[in-house]
């Protein structure tokens, strides 16, 4: 089983911060990383957003004008604060990704200590090339994405894409800070696309689940190779099956989805992980950490539980969308909403496949 950090791969308003706060409770043996690399995605010099390209009042004013990818990567990878505990971040794909499907290239400050972080000495403009040959989608290197367990957590766009808008109109978007939406940031395309790129690569799809299945796909079925898949350095520990969760599921059967997410990532699983909000030291803590986007996380700061809904999810026709968004929204919205939504059913239905069984 691979004790690499667990970093939890996913996409806006995908109920990841709920899914992250389950987590928090384990600070026995976790120490939680929110969202680190939107530091650097959307404010630092190597900024891939054009959301704050032009106001750079507002980069300056968030703490994080000068933070590069190595920044963020050195702070992962070489932890001064975590006791010695497993890593669990949970992040944005697209934050790794080059928006509107731009071509990637690696981050200048990663690529400039290229020839002592990689074998051989391998001149970073060689290395950039067998990155492009690799079809690396993102501004990280390979063998950087290799030092995580990968794990990813997903939600319909129909449920996703109209609470990312909501974020940002007024008058949520007084607090978000968020005032424009912008498609690029669904966030599913480059999900997906780093998916693809750590299964072809052997960073997931080389474990075997307990039932000798990887997620209801067998292990050669996803990697072609007869089972075997691409071991690490420290052989059997090193193997990484395929993780994905559905939020949906989660929020339908929320103990039996984070039991299996646990079992797949090697953390021992208890009912208590559901419950929290009796320390306040703890909430502090969450608060603090939640704080980075204000208006986005407000439902998890106020929560005390992860339970079962009472009554399942219903999906509405097309139309009866339409309509709701267009009450909320106006014509332009709804549109807006609509496009985007379809735009990316493709790529969840993609990663859906692939997603826990409980």
């Amino acid at each position: 089983m691979s004790t690499k950090p667990i970093f939890v791969a996913t996409h806006p308003r995908a109920c990841s911060t709920a899914f992250e706060r389950v987590f928090m409770t384990r600070g026995d043996i976790l120490h939680c990383v929110h969202e680190p690399f939107g530091d650097a995605f959307y404010f630092g010099p190597e900024r891939l957003s054009e959301r704050y390209e032009q106001d750079e009042a507002a980069r300056k004013k968030s703490g994080f004008s000068e933070v590069t990818y190595k920044d963020v990567m050195d702070r992962l990878l070489n932890p001064t604060d975590n006791k010695g505990k497993r890593l669990f971040i949970k992040d944005i794909a697209h934050y790794l990704v080059p928006p509107d499907g731009k071509p990637a290239s690696i981050a200048p400050s990663l690529a400039e200590t290229t020839t002592s972080r990689f074998p051989n000495g391998t001149p970073a403009r060689q290395y950039q090339q067998r990155e492009n040959a690799n079809n690396n989608p993102t501004v990280i290197p390979i063998p950087l994405l290799r030092k995580f367990h990968f794990a990813f957590l997903i939600r319909h766009p129909r449920r996703s894409i109209p609470s990312y808008y909501r974020c940002t109109v007024p008058p949520l978007s007084n607090k978000t800070g968020f005032h424009n939406f912008m498609p690029s940031e669904a966030g599913y395309e480059e999900l997906r696309r780093l998916f693809d790129v750590l299964l072809r690569e052997g960073i997931i799809g080389s474990g075997v689940g307990s039932n000798g299945k990887v997620n209801g796909a067998t292990t050669a079925g996803v990697n072609g190779d007869g089972g075997g898949g691409a071991a690490g350095s420290n052989g059997v520990a090193d193997k990484v099956g395929i993780t994905v969760v559905d939020a949906d599921d989660l929020l339908d059967k929320p103990a039996e989805v984070i039991k299996a997410f646990c079992e797949a990532v090697g953390i021992d699983y208890r009912p208590e992980m559901l419950k929290w909000g009796n320390d306040p030291d703890d909430q502090r803590s969450v608060e603090e950490a939640f704080a980075k986007w204000d208006g986005f996380h407000d439902d998890a700061i106020t929560s005390t539980e992860l339970k079962a809904r009472v009554h399942g999810k219903k999906t509405p026709t097309k139309e009866q969308e339409d309509e709701e968004w267009r009450q909320k929204y106006g014509e332009e919205g709804q549109r807006i909403i609509r496009e985007c939504v379809d735009a990316n059913v493709p790529h969840y239905e993609y990663l859906k496949q692939f997603a826990i069984r409980v």
